[in-house]
């Protein structure tokens, strides 16, 4: 009897094959180069989404007629010819011209002192001097302006209640033309002075201290020394503070949105609160050719004061 042996041999499994170096130094290269694309993706989705959009479609709504509803209406350069003949536009740009002066020039001389004197290492506690000046900066707004309301009522504010223990008579800080605007400017003094503190602290404390000893021992003074060291070197930061506080100016809108509602006679009416009132009657083309306008206008002083700062270098 033959007996038959079937073959045993097992099937052999089929080998993948390798995949080619080249291609596989080719996937990580490309991983690496797109690596930092991926990482700043969400940010440039963000930007294009809220920025650059909004731009492009406030450019548009300028040259239109539209109430926020219904089919927008192209009127071209209406717009921008209303606003440029208009006096209470101009009146509105006068009103932050003015708040500038009464702003700016004053802080930054009273923020150099301060920084001077809180940059002192003989002072002590000066950690505690400097959290005391950034606070009023962090408070927010709102409040501080209604706390502006209460103090410098007429009738029953307490700084009339307090001139008047010296027989001055009642003020209307806030009723009159003539101390509106002041009241305003100490308002946004006593708010933000901190802030540009800080940043000329940051500012003085790049400067080399052994610039002090050589002009101390050439028998300089304090104040000699403040005039020709401290100041010149603090050119650049001072000339970045009054940019700063002059964009902050001319966008200012919650001060006398809170305290004056933009009066008495509209002598508070900056040019913020001036657009925002086209806002609020529903002139949203208008309104978007007058943040244009003030985007150039403070772009030119900013520019102004770039190129004041390169011709003193």
């Amino acid at each position: 009897m033959t007996t038959s042996t079937l073959p045993s041999a097992a099937p052999q499994r089929a080998r993948r094959d390798p995949v080619p170096r080249s291609r596989r130094n080719g996937t990580a290269k490309l991983r690496r180069r797109s690596a930092p694309y991926l990482f700043v993706l969400p940010f440039i989705v963000i930007f294009l989404a809220f920025s650059v959009y909004p731009l492009i479609f406030t450019a548009r709504l300028s040259f239109t007629n539209w109430r926020g509803s219904g089919s927008a209406e192209w009127v071209g350069w209406d717009n921008y010819t209303y606003l440029l003949t208009s006096g209470a536009f101009w009146g509105s740009l006068g009103n932050s011209a003015v708040l500038w002066l009464l702003i700016v020039p004053i802080q930054i001389v009273l923020s150099v002192i301060v920084a001077v004197l809180l940059d002192s290492a003989k002072l002590k506690l000066r950690g505690l001097y400097r959290v005391a000046f950034i606070v009023p900066f962090v408070t927010p707004l709102v409040a501080v302006a209604q706390i502006w309301v209460v103090l410098f009522d007429q009738q029953y504010g307490a700084i009339n209640a307090f001139l008047g223990l010296f027989g001055i008579p009642d003020i209307g800080w806030l009723t009159t033309s003539a101390w509106a605007k002041p009241t305003l400017a100490l308002l946004f003094l006593w708010k933000t002075t901190g802030f540009i503190v800080i940043i000329l602290l940051s500012g003085l404390q790049s400067i080399d201290g052994s610039m002090y000893e050589a002009a101390e021992l050439d028998g300089a003074s304090r104040l000699r020394q403040l005039w020709s060291i401290t100041v010149p070197l603090l050119r650049r930061t001072i000339m970045f503070a009054v940019v700063l506080q002059t964009l902050a100016v001319f966008q200012m809108f919650a001060e006398p949105f809170v305290v004056t509602q933009g009066g008495p006679y509209n002598s508070t009416t900056t040019a913020g609160y001036y657009l925002y009132n086209h806002i609020t009657r529903g002139d949203l083309g208008t309104g978007a050719a007058n943040s244009f306008l003030l985007v150039v206008i403070v772009m030119v002083l900013s520019l102004f004061f770039v190129r004041m700062l390169r011709a003193k270098d």
